[in-house]
């Protein structure tokens, strides 16, 4: 079952991946670009990837711990959608389509297989590793919305830096990050 549940992570993620280069009936690398801007493609591209190493090499310690690492990266985005995002911009808009797989199906998927078929024991240390996405993201986040000129910035689509308040945004989301690596380790 985990076999077959990663499989479809996998190629789900890569079908709608792909489906980003169309638009207006063309495909263009220019077309998708801008999709990889957001957490959300991005963790699910790390999930998928993972899920695919997983259908293969489910024994290797390295594998399992990317899994871990994609599923908690999944569910952060999913949380953040229902917890944050949802209520600012309407869960409509956020759970239809492909958002409807990627911010909702990807991350419930994920964590069924990781927590039900590929569960094992995993040290503090080792644990704190589902963090780095979120870190790396946030870091790169910060710096593209606030610091580069301003003619480069990206917007704040997110909605993070509202009122200034990108500190408390950043660590709520470390904070977040951190007591779900805490979940995954110890159900």
């Amino acid at each position: 079952m985990d076999r077959f549940l990663n499989a479809f992570i996998f190629f789900a993620t890569l079908y709608f991946t792909i489906r980003f280069f169309y638009k207006d009936h063309t495909w263009k690398l220019s077309n998708g670009k801008k999709a990889f801007r957001y957490f959300t493609v991005q963790s699910n591209i790390l999930c998928a990837v993972a899920a695919l190493l997983m259908c293969f090499n489910s024994f290797q310690p390295w594998a399992w711990v990317l899994k871990y690492i994609g599923t908690v990266a999944v569910t952060v985005t999913m949380l953040t959608v229902f917890l944050f995002l949802g209520p600012n911009m309407g869960y409509k808009e956020l759970l239809k389509g492909r958002d409807f797989f990627m911010h909702l199906l990807t991350p419930l998927l994920a964590t069924v297989s990781f927590l039900c078929f590929e569960k094992r024991s995993l040290s503090f240390q080792m644990g704190l590793l589902g963090m780095i996405p979120v870190a790396v993201y946030g870091a790169v986040y910060l710096y593209k919305v606030l610091l580069v000129p301003a003619d480069k910035r990206w917007e704040d689509f997110y909605g993070f830096n509202k009122g200034g308040n990108w500190w408390l945004s950043l660590i709520l989301m470390l904070l977040g990050s951190f007591l779900l690596c805490m979940v995954f380790m110890n159900i």
